[in-house]
């Protein structure tokens, strides 16, 4: 009996012993799970600013799209953009535009009428035309240099007046832009209704193009309507197209409340509003040089109204012969 007992007392030894080895081989394991992942260890204050960092959203009292996150990580992203590529590729274009413009000045000269004035006068525009033209005009172009202060000011006017005279100088830059965006959109939606239909495709326009316009040679009168293909292209590609998505993503940027105003949403927005305003502008130069020095007569024509027969028979037969029959409904 004694044996048996000793005998029972070894063997719950070797369990208890072999319980103590199978809780300590486990120890490891219990070491890793306590390190998961899932459950950051640490300071809760250093995970915390780590999530915010990070962009990840938290509660918030404030309502609003995307109110719960604290700091936008894309927001750098989008600065580069902005302040490196936006920048430099729009400076190049418009610089690129202006070389091109005096270069064909420089080779070619203004158009001048290869006739002498007839004093005798044809309306163009009317007044009304004449105001919805200006009224377009005058808000692109100081939507136009507001946009650039503030694209182009700190790298250029900078320097010049300070980073005083800079602040004073875009705040109320953007003040006048912001306000004006809504102005122009008006202006170019008139501006379309009003001039659409003289801006259709015609059988004359093709021969325009395979002669670009006469541009290259002196005395080289192609038959046109009202309009002729050069000023059609600047209707469709520049009024119409980029003209109403620059004031679009503009009327956006100005109201927010409209969409669904992320900041993801909104630093789209801006670069291509951005793009298409240089795009635009770069257009605009072309339309302004041939309205200005590159055509002899075209600026009176939208200052008065008129034109004399000799200009209109040159640079617009087609239109200059139905305004003589009769048959133009702009006299």
């Amino acid at each position: 009996m004694i044996a048996i007992s000793r005998g029972s007392a070894a063997l719950a030894w070797l369990i208890r012993l072999a319980a103590i080895a199978m809780a300590l081989s486990m120890l490891p394991s219990m070491a890793v799970a306590a390190t998961d992942p899932a459950k950051p260890p640490g300071d809760p204050v250093a995970n915390y600013w780590r999530e915010v960092r990070q962009g990840v959203p938290g509660l918030s009292q404030v309502d609003g799209a995307e109110s719960g996150v604290l700091i936008n990580a894309a927001g750098q992203q989008w600065r580069e953009q902005r302040n490196g590529p936006l920048k430099r590729y729009g400076a190049m274009i418009l610089l690129a535009m202006l070389g091109i413009i005096v270069l064909f000045y420089l080779v070619r000269g203004p158009m001048r009428l290869s006739a002498p004035p007839t004093g005798r006068k044809i309306q163009r525009f009317t007044p009304f035309e004449r105001f919805v033209h200006w009224g377009t005009a005058i808000t692109f172009i100081l939507m136009g240099l507001t946009g650039l202060a503030v694209l182009f000011g700190r790298s250029v006017l900078g320097p010049l007046i300070g980073s005083g005279g800079l602040g004073g100088l875009l705040g109320l830059g953007k003040l006048v832009h912001n306000y004006l965006g809504p102005v122009f959109l008006a202006f170019t939606i008139l501006l379309i209704l009003v001039f659409l239909r003289d801006n259709v495709w015609a059988k004359c326009d093709a021969q325009w193009i395979a002669r670009a316009g006469g541009m290259f040679s002196s005395g080289d009168h192609i038959p046109s309507g009202r309009f002729n293909f050069g000023e059609k292209a600047w209707f469709w590609l520049g009024v119409t197209f980029l003209g109403l998505f620059v004031a679009g993503t503009g009327l956006l940027l100005d109201f927010p409340a409209l969409i669904d105003r992320t900041r993801e949403l909104m630093q789209n927005l801006v670069l291509l509003h951005a793009i298409g305003a240089v795009l635009l502008l770069a257009m605009s130069l072309g339309h302004i040089y041939m309205a200005t020095l590159g055509v002899e007569g075209a600026m009176e024509s939208m200052k008065t109204g008129e034109v004399d027969e000799t200009w209109a028979k040159e640079h617009h037969e087609l239109w200059y012969e139905e305004t003589k029959a009769g048959r133009s409904s702009h006299m």
